[in-house]
């Protein structure tokens, strides 16, 4: 099984859609689902997880953050790992960055004392717009992320979820296994 855990935001989903619209077009630019626009706080990967012992793991590190519900405003583009090689294009955060932070930081604790693998990169709360396959238009990705500054919206921020990721011909398809109130 396939585990991920995340902050979902598809009540923004036609404001997401708008976003990625002129990057869909271009070659060699895979977009993600807007329906399942989310920021994940954890990826877990592919195997036979403890679900009873990761919840309580998840459980603990909401409890430990202290965190309450939140508002969380999307806007902005970027790329990662840089503009110079784009390999992903994704849409920031701005008010909510510091709770998402904390909410990662006490998850990758959690669940590394569990024995996940600990996080290779700095946490970036975003939300994965497309990725690029070849850099046939590496140009107009970089201008378009230079040049454009959406603001998509906020949401409210009142839970984790726990998702299972299949991976399908159309897309990788998300189901939440388990909530977890702030």
């Amino acid at each position: 099984m396939r585990l991920f855990v995340s902050v979902d935001i598809g009540d923004l989903s036609p404001e997401v859609d708008r976003v990625q619209a002129p990057f869909r077009e271009l070659p060699g630019i895979n977009p993600t689902d807007p329906e399942q626009a989310h920021v994940t706080m954890k990826f877990l990967g592919e195997g036979d997880h403890d679900l009873a012992e990761l919840t309580a793991a998840i459980e603990a590190a909401v409890d430990g953050a202290e965190t309450d519900a939140f508002d969380a405003t999307f806007e902005g583009l970027g790329v990662f790992p840089s503009l110079d090689y784009i390999s992903v294009i994704w849409l920031g955060v701005s008010q909510g960055s510091e709770p998402l932070t904390e909410l990662h930081e006490r998850l990758e604790f959690e669940t590394t004392a569990l024995g996940y693998d600990e996080e290779r990169h700095d946490f970036t709360p975003h939300v994965t717009l497309g990725r690029m396959d070849h850099a046939a238009a590496k140009e107009e990705v970089q201008r378009l992320v230079e040049e454009t500054d959406p603001e998509v919206g906020t949401v409210r921020v009142e839970e984790l979820r726990l998702k299972k990721s299949t991976l399908t011909d159309e897309g990788p398809d998300y189901e939440t296994v388990e909530r977890f109130p702030l």
